[in-house]
């Protein structure tokens, strides 16, 4: 599992996809979640805006990423 740190409170999807490199721009974050093939906390999300907390578990392009403060 791959862990992305975060000084904020949340993450939205599309930034985590962002941020990671899962996705090169934000158009084909886009894309990704509205094509359906990312997966939060197990389920198909299509909502690009969909705040990931630490704790959630998101799968995309075949890994799993989840997200944790930075301070801890």
């Amino acid at each position: 599992m791959n862990v992305i740190e975060i000084t904020t409170e949340y993450i939205k999807l599309q930034d985590l996809l962002k941020f990671a490199a899962i996705a090169s721009t934000g158009g084909v974050a886009k894309l990704m979640v509205q094509d359906g093939q990312v997966q939060v906390n197990g389920e198909i999300c299509t909502q690009r805006g969909r705040k990931i907390r630490p704790g959630d578990d998101v799968l995309a392009d075949g890994q799993h990423y989840t997200v944790k403060y930075a301070d801890q």
